[in-house]
């Protein structure tokens, strides 16, 4: 019986490998990691602390910096 369907085992378990490469991607996309933790993501400055930096380099005279304050609080 077998030499007439020869193919028949591999047409029946031909689904079955794909549902295993299905589950093997899931898997290893589920794995990696998909979130950054809060010590690696780079520390961006507030809008306040970047004026004050640049008050103390002296980018902006005083009167600058108490007018810009006054806008962002």
């Amino acid at each position: 019986m077998h030499w007439m369907f020869p193919f028949w085992g591999d047409w029946f378990l031909m689904p079955f490998w794909w549902i295993l490469i299905i589950i093997v991607v899931v898997v290893a996309i589920s794995r990696r990691p998909h979130h950054i933790s809060q010590s690696q993501m780079p520390k961006e400055d507030s809008a306040l602390e970047i004026l004050k930096k640049r008050y103390a380099r002296g980018e902006i005279s005083k009167e600058e910096f108490e007018e810009k304050k006054k806008d962002l609080i």
